[in-house]
């Protein structure tokens, strides 16, 4: 799923991993100005096209190459 845009995801913004949730849930302190965007698009160099690259980008902004991918639960 990497490279076809970058992905925004509900955490907000810290320079670091200090702090952060263990259980896999969303890190909702921090700067909530900014949201998560990870694991780079179409229009980037290798190096961002992995899920650990990260940047910040502020909350209301709208991108060409910035998305979000739907998940739902399925029961059994």
């Amino acid at each position: 799923m990497e490279g076809n845009l970058w992905e925004w995801v509900e955490d907000c913004w810290n320079s670091n991993y200090a702090g952060a949730p263990t259980n896999g849930g969303a890190w909702l302190s921090g700067d909530c100005s900014k949201c998560v965007v990870r694991g780079g698009s179409w229009s980037d160099t290798p190096k961002f096209l992995r899920s650990a690259a990260r940047y910040r980008y502020a909350t209301g902004g709208r991108r060409f190459d910035y998305g979000f991918r739907v998940a739902r639960t399925l029961s059994p």
